[in-house]
């Protein structure tokens, strides 16, 4: 209503941005989706073992029907509706369900390890969606001189280099490049699909939904396991839609989406099914065989450029995946630079881009043809999908709708998921392993590195002083008290932090007032300046105060003891000393926890995150780091 009561340069304004938005989200939400109908409907017709005039109507209703159920129904309508404060991801949807602080061996315990596992599949999947997009480009250069084949795998190499090294510019940047680009890029998919329907009508049979179950019900079991397998290929990235909500915002998305991506995939589809249909020869590579002779180079150099676009979606989804990660205590503190003033959740994380550039080159040099990476691609989306759609199920009763409608919405989705996901499965020897063994390692990552945390607080806490019994030995003993604030950094919001008891026993002195701070991720991306912080006052020179940050901001505690009203003057905020714990972490083997094995890789991990000070945006020449030492 608000916007329908704007005065008319404010509606048009609004336009204008959302307009700009639903671009950028071409070009970095559905650049995977969009570069589908490379590899898609060839790999899909060559799995149904029939020839292929037969084939194609069947296959291409197939994708049609998936695009329509799996991405505009299941994803665009319900499932980005499941938003935290306009964040979206399994993370974000874990946050929603209060899963962070489970306790062992209970149903949410179940179900925060569910959820790690589902966000650990996406960097499974983000190794494997640039390297099977941008072999699938290139190796059109094969189709009209097979004489550059070998030069296939090393430009690929260096395209994806570049690609990579491109993401410290961030999303935005890329977005407003990359958009008009796939614009163009979705209007040649349309335009290549239409001639050919134009030419041959009755493929528009597709469209209806019975010659695809007529297919699958025709088929032998092997064969309509094969073609599911292979038809999933049609709507990976769809996942992208959820992961990059937060980088563009739910309608732009969706509009993106209605009114360029899905028309110009369904024409493109169909085009494709008509040439094949008319000439069975062409499904050799039935993509370039839309286009004129004259045009094939041109289209090869087009689809590159799609290509890397195509690998920007998953790229960006894994950057926000993995801030939200490490703001909920799923994963060390790694260094990370926002990108927009104007978009928070637009973030560039050096480590996690350069890791995921090293799995995207072992894949292309391990498998070496698009063909070889369709065995690995799918299995990993396929299981995000599954898990996604349960624990949307789960928000959605929490939310307070009718759970016998949830189940029976979300259950007819969860069951096509799961026929995705055995089909794929049959690929596991194929290279199907491959992401998964990615998606292991980084779920093994998360459940360490939480388990790991919690047992370091739980020694902190047996050896935490009371707050009773420190104010008495401050009012006792000759302690020595000197101008100034001091502020010393806790994890906890009781007791006295570690750091101060170590600093007062070593050097019997105290600044005149004292700050007790601790850090609280909320289960909300934002939160509101006026709620930032709560202030309580423990003796008439000890004040602690709890700062709370949401899971997609970045933590800046001297911004936040600024918006507290504690009274500190630009003066003292200048002079004010912070005082964190430096802690040496050593597994014991005398002190119940976890495996030995696990232990020792989470005191590497926690020897090796970006330090608090940085991660806190704490000057450094006002930080003073106190070594203690914690076993576990």
């Amino acid at each position: 209503m608000s916007d329908v009561l704007a005065p008319p340069g404010r509606a048009r304004s609004i336009g204008r941005a959302g307009a700009a938005a639903s671009l950028a989200a071409l070009g970095v939400v559905y650049g995977d989706i969009g570069t589908s109908p490379l590899y898609a409907f060839k790999v899909a017709v060559n799995a149904a073992a029939m020839a292929p005039a037969a084939a194609a109507i069947g296959v291409a209703s197939l994708i049609i029907w998936s695009l329509v159920l799996v991405v505009s129904v299941k994803y665009a309508l319900l499932i980005l509706r499941a938003d935290n404060g306009g964040e979206g991801g399994v993370v974000a949807m874990l946050a929603l369900l209060g899963a962070r602080d489970a306790k062992p061996r209970t149903p949410k315990a179940a179900l925060l390890v569910l959820g790690l596992v589902g966000a650990a599949l996406l960097y499974g999947d983000g190794a494997i969606t640039p390297a099977i997009s941008v072999l699938s480009a290139v190796e059109g250069l094969k189709a009209d001189a097979p004489s550059l084949a070998p030069a296939v795998l090393p430009l690929s190499v260096a395209i994806l280099i570049g690609l990579f090294a491109a993401q410290s510019r961030g999303t935005g940047t890329i977005g407003r490049v990359f958009g008009p680009v796939m614009l163009l890029w979705f209007a040649a998919l349309a335009a290549l699909g239409l001639v050919h329907i134009a030419a041959h009508p009755r493929v528009l049979g597709a469209i209806d939904p019975l010659r695809a179950t007529g297919f699958v019900l025709h088929a032998p079991l092997p064969v309509s396991f094969a073609v599911f397998g292979a038809v999933f290929l049609a709507v990976t990235g769809g996942e992208a839609m959820y992961a990059d909500m937060g980088h563009f915002g739910r309608t732009p998305i969706r509009l993106a989406w209605f009114a360029v991506a899905l028309p110009a995939l369904v024409l493109n589809y169909l085009g494709q099914a008509a040439l094949v249909g008319a000439d069975p020869a062409a499904l050799a590579n039935p993509f370039f065989g839309l286009a004129p002779g004259w045009a094939h180079y041109p289209l090869v150099a087009f689809a590159t450029a799609a290509t890397v676009i195509a690998s920007q979606a998953i790229i960006s989804g894994v950057f926000s995946l993995t801030q939200q990660s490490i703001q909920l205590g799923f994963l060390p503190r790694l260094g990370l630079r926002h990108t927009a003033e104007h978009e928070r959740g637009q973030v560039y994380l050096p480590l996690a881009n350069w890791l995921l550039a090293a799995g995207t080159l072992a894949a292309v040099l391990m498998f070496r043809s698009s063909d070889a990476l369709a065995g690995a691609y799918g299995i990993a989306v396929s299981g995000l999908m599954a898990i996604s759609t349960v624990l949307a199920a789960l928000v959605a009763i929490r939310w307070g709708y009718n759970p016998l409608l949830v189940v029976a919405v979300n259950g007819g989705f969860f069951l096509l998921d799961l026929v995705f996901f055995a089909a794929n499965s049959t690929k596991l020897l194929e290279g199907g392993w491959f992401p998964l063994l990615i998606a292991g390692l980084i779920a093994l990552l998360m459940l360490t590195w939480r388990e790991g945390v919690i047992l370091v607080e739980r020694r902190r806490a047996g050896e935490r002083q009371d707050e009773a019994v420190f104010l008495d030995r401050l009012t006792a003993g000759p302690v020595a008290r000197t101008p100034g604030v001091g502020a010393f950094l806790s994890a906890a919001t009781h007791g006295i932090p570690l750091s101060l008891t170590t600093h007062l026993r070593h050097n019997q002195a105290l600044q005149e007032r004292v700050l007790l701070v601790s850090v609280m991720t909320c289960e909300t991306p934002f939160v509101a300046p006026e709620r930032r912080a709560a202030v309580t006052r423990v003796a008439d020179d000890v004040t602690r105060v709890v700062l709370h940050f949401g899971f997609m901001e970045t933590i800046d505690i001297p911004r936040g003891l600024r918006d507290a009203p504690v009274r500190l003057s630009e003066e003292e905020m200048k002079r004010l000393s912070y005082y964190i714990g430096h802690e040496t972490v050593i597994a014991d083997r005398g002190i119940p926890g976890m495996a030995r094995w696990r232990e020792a890789l989470f005191v590497s991990l926690q020897r090796n995150t970006a330090s608090t000070g940085s991660s806190f945006c704490i000057p450094s020449d006002q930080l003073v780091e106190i070594g203690t030492e914690v076993r576990i």
